[in-house]
C-alpha cells in the first residue's frame, strides 16, 4: 500500500488561483455570517463581490485581539451555533481568554494541515511520537494528536511535565519523535543526560514550537537526545492551532500552508508591507475556516518571506522562524529591544550556554536592566567575572543599553515544561 501523500505540489499560478478563490469565498461566508465582520467590512466600504483580485486584499481592514475580546465568549462566529462542534482557548494569562470556535471542516482541515507537519519532518505511520504538550483549552496537544492519528503514527499522548512518565515511556517504548516546547525539550534532554539513559532511548526527531529559540538552546537538546534533526513548527490558537508550517530537512524557513491562509509581512507601525526579506509582523487571512474565520488578523509575530524555491523540493512558500513579537519590545531608557536580541549576543560567546533572564527595576525614576545567563558546560567559574564584562561591552555596543551581568553555572536558572518567561519586569511594582 503506497504511504498517503499530504503535502500539494502546486505552482506559484495554482497557488494564486486557490488563494483568489479562498479569499472570495471567506469574505462572502464572513460577510453574511458574521455581524461583526458585516459591519466592519461595510464601516469601509467593501462588499465580498468589490474583490477584484489579490491585491483587492490590502483594501480590507484588520482585526486583532481586541476583536476576540470584545466578542466573547464566541468571537467572530460565522455559522449558526449549532454547527460548532469545539472550542479552544489561548494560554494567555492577562484580559479575556481568547476563545475561538471549530466546525467539524475547521477539525478536519486542522488534521490535514498537522499531517502535512509530520510528512515533512520525515515520519512515517512506523513512527511512534511523544507528545509532551499541553491538552484541554489550549490547541496544541489536541492538535498533534489529531495530525499523528490521521497521519497514521502512534500517538503517545502524555502532555507537559510528569517527568518519571516521561522518561519510563522514552525508554520503555521507544518513541522516535517528541513533540513538545523548545523549553520542555531542553529540560528533558537535561533529564535524560543527568539519569544516564541517553543510549535507552531511540528518538531521531523533536518537532518543537510555541515559543522564540535559540540556535544554542536548539544544538543542546539535540546533542543530549542524540537526534537527527528538529523541526520548527509554527502555528496559533486563532489560525486553528499548531501546524500553520514547519521547517523541512533543508532548515532554510518553514514552509506554511499557503493554500489554508495568505500571508503578509508588514510594518507593525505603519501596516504597510514591508521590503521582500525584511523583518515585519505577520497578519494571517483565512481561506477555508468556517466558524471564526479571519481577516487580516495581526498576529504581533515577527518574520520574514523567504524568497525562492527550497532546497528540499517543497513548493509552498516560506518565511523565517518566528524571530519574536512586536509587543514583547521592552523599552529601557529610551531603547528599544526585543529578547531575542539578547539571545543573539549571547551566541557570540562559545563560553556562554543557552538560558537567560533578563530583569528590569526602576529607581529613583531611572531603568536599569540585569541579565542573568548561565554558562557553557565546561567553562570555569573563574572565569566568569571577565566574561560577565565581556557581555556587558557586546549589550552596550550593539543595542545601546547598559546592564549588569551575572554569569551563572549551567542549570541555575528555571526550567520549565512550557514556556520560558524570558523578562521580569519590576518597574510597576517600583
Amino acid at each position: 500500500m503506497a504511504k498517503q501523500a499530504f503535502i500539494p505540489n502546486i505552482s506559484a499560478d495554482e497557488l494564486a488561483a486557490r488563494q483568489l478563490d479562498g479569499l472570495r469565498w471567506t469574505l462572502e461566508h464572513a460577510f453574511q455570517g458574521s455581524e461583526a465582520y458585516h459591519a466592519r467590512l461595510r464601516e469601509v466600504g467593501f462588499e465580498p463581490g468589490d474583490l477584484k483580485s489579490l491585491n483587492d486584499l490590502r483594501r480590507l481592514p484588520f482585526c486583532s485581539v481586541e476583536d476576540l475580546r470584545d466578542g466573547y465568549p464566541l468571537p467572530l462566529l460565522s455559522v449558526p451555533e449549532e454547527r460548532v462542534v469545539r472550542i479552544h482557548g489561548s494560554s494567555g494569562t492577562t484580559g479575556k481568554r481568547k476563545i475561538l470556535a471549530y466546525t467539524q471542516k475547521d477539525i478536519d482541515d486542522w488534521k490535514d494541515m498537522m499531517a502535512r507537519c509530520f510528512e515533512l519532518a520525515g515520519c512515517t505511520p512506523m513512527d511512534r511520537v511523544q507528545i509532551c504538550v499541553g491538552y484541554g483549552l489550549w490547541t496544541a496537544g489536541a492538535g498533534f494528536q489529531l495530525g499523528c492519528e490521521h497521519f497514521g503514527a502512534m500517538a503517545v499522548p502524555v502532555g507537559p511535565g510528569l517527568m518519571d512518565i516521561q522518561l519510563q515511556l522514552l525508554t520503555d517504548l521507544r518513541p522516535s519523535t517528541i513533540c513538545s516546547t523548545a523549553s520542555m525539550a531542553l529540560l528533558l534532554a537535561e533529564e535524560v543526560e543527568r539519569r544516564g539513559l541517553r543510549d535507552k532511548i531511540g528518538l531521531k526527531r523533536a518537532i518543537f514550537g510555541a515559543e522564540a529559540h535559540s540556535p544554542k538552546m536548539r544544538a543542546r537538546f539535540e546533542e543530549l537526545l542524540g537526534l537527527d534533526g528538529s523541526f520548527d513548527i509554527s502555528g496559533m490558537t486563532e489560525l486553528y492551532g499548531p501546524g500553520a508550517g514547519l521547517e523541512c530537512s533543508a532548515h532554510q524557513g518553514i514552509h506554511y500552508w499557503a493554500d489554508y491562509y495568505i500571508l503578509e509581512i508588514l510594518d507593525p507601525e505603519t501596516m504597510e508591507p514591508v521590503a521582500p526579506g525584511e523583518i515585519g509582523e505577520m497578519v494571517v487571512t483565512t481561506l477555508r475556516k468556517e466558524a471564526a474565520p479571519l481577516i487580516r488578523y495581526r498576529t504581533h509575530d515577527l518574520t520574514r518571506l523567504i524568497p525562492g524555491q527550497c532546497p528540499c523540493g517543497c513548493s509552498l512558500p516560506r518565511h523565517d522562524h518566528i524571530l519574536g513579537r512586536s509587543d514583547d519590545m521592552i523599552i529601557v531608557r529610551g531603547v528599544n529591544i526585543y529578547p531575542g536580541q539578547i539571545a543573539e549576543i549571547l551566541g557570540m560567546f562559545p563560553q556562554m550556554g543557552s538560558e537567560y533572564q533578563i530583569l528590569l527595576t526602576r529607581k529613583e525614576g531611572r531603568d536599569f536592566m540585569s541579565l542573568k545567563a548561565e554558562r557553557a558546560e565546561g567553562v570555569q567559574a573563574d572565569d566568569c567575572g571577565r566574561l560577565a564584562s565581556a557581555v556587558a561591552d557586546a549589550l552596550h555596543r550593539h543595542l545601546l543599553v547598559s546592564a549588569q551581568v551575572e554569569v551563572l553555572a549551567p542549570g541555575s536558572l528555571p526550567r520549565t515544561f512550557a514556556k520560558t518567561r524570558r523578562v521580569v519586569d519590576e518597574r510597576d511594582a517600583s
